[in-house]
């Protein structure tokens, strides 16, 4: 067993988000099972670029509200307790209602890969 102190919260880079992004790392890649967790924070209106990940992602919201979009699908609301399943290789974003915060719990297997905004 390992205890670890919580990293620090850093901004989200900007060729991932538009707007202000907060991210709170839980675990990053360790085990035969590589799995990325983080806390990410949303302000009003920000949101990630497109992207896509090698094999599914899940969200899970833990307060307010977003949106969530895979390419050529409408875009639908999320809210706290809700759980978004994208499986590997969809484009899709994310991130918060224009007028509301929203945080979720991201679960991915790989690094992502980003197109823009």
């Amino acid at each position: 067993m390992e205890m670890r102190s919580k990293s620090p919260t850093t901004m989200g880079p900007s060729e991932w988000f538009t707007g202000d992004v907060f991210v709170d790392p839980v675990a990053r890649g360790h085990g035969i099972t590589p799995t990325n967790i983080a806390f990410v924070h949303f302000s009003p209106g920000a949101r990630t670029a497109w992207h896509s990940h090698s094999v599914a992602q899940t969200l899970f919201v833990t307060e307010g509200e977003g949106r969530v979009q895979s390419r050529g699908e409408p875009l639908l609301a999320i809210r706290a307790g809700d759980v978004v399943v994208t499986p590997g290789n969809e484009w899709h974003w994310h991130g918060a209602a224009p007028d509301h915060f929203m945080t979720h719990l991201a679960i991915s297997g790989t690094p992502r890969v980003c197109m823009g905004a």
